[in-house]
């Protein structure tokens, strides 16, 4: 596994390479390096996926959900910039890989989830795993988790069609939310907004990306309740 680590440390040290006019660093921030080589990635994917599971590149892992590219993990959680007190809300728990590697560097995790059996199984999965630092919720991310706002931070691991006002409502001043933006099938962007301490959202584009998209509630049967 050792092996497989570093060769996804590489590759995403690699990638930084080739995109840094676009991301405006050349390197990451060690502790989410760090983080990235903490989590097992294998530990999150279908088992017949296992071996692929340190490539650079996003996985299925079902309910027409992925896994998403380990350099763009890597890349949304570094534009957060996250401190060890930070209260940061997830939407799109997937399979929790994502998940795990906020859980490295915040205080508290709150994760979102539409489809249950997602949320679910990285919920156990998590639990397996001995994260004692997340709470996870089967709801509409578009809505976020207004109950536990506001937020330090926020990331959006799947393509909105627009940025969320709810979201927008649910950052602290001064906070950050990452965030793909764009149509299924057509050019998305990853953007960073920042708000500011008037509370105006601040909005940079940050480079070219493809995800799943975000699914509105009313595209699928009513959730389960909050899981804990």
């Amino acid at each position: 596994m050792k092996k497989g680590i570093d060769r996804m440390i590489a590759d995403i040290e690699r990638e930084v390479t080739y995109t840094r006019s676009m991301i405006g660093r050349d390197h990451l921030d060690p502790r989410v390096m760090q983080a990235m080589r903490t989590v097992p990635r294998d530990a999150f994917v279908p088992d017949d996926l296992k071996p692929y599971a340190f490539d650079n590149g996003p996985l299925r892992i079902g309910h027409g959900q992925t896994i998403s590219q380990p350099y763009i993990v890597a890349l949304m959680t570094d534009l957060l910039e996250l401190q060890a007190e930070d209260r940061v809300l997830e939407i799109g728990t997937g399979s929790g890989y994502q998940t795990a590697i906020l859980a490295e560097l915040a205080q508290q995790v709150f994760s979102v989830e539409l489809v249950p059996e997602l949320g679910k199984t990285a919920a156990e999965r998590l639990k397996q795993l001995e994260y004692d630092n997340i709470q996870f919720r089967i709801a509409n991310g578009y809505e976020g988790w207004p109950e536990q706002a506001p937020f330090d931070a926020i990331i959006v691991t799947a393509a909105a069609t627009h940025i969320p006002q709810d979201l927008v409502e649910q950052l602290k001043p001064g906070g950050k939310m990452a965030i793909p933006v764009g149509h299924p099938y057509q050019p998305q962007d990853l953007q960073l907004v920042r708000k500011n301490e008037r509370g105006e959202p601040m909005i940079q584009n940050i480079l070219g990306v493809a995800f799943v998209p975000l699914i509105p509630k009313a595209h699928i049967h009513e959730p389960d309740p909050n899981l804990h």
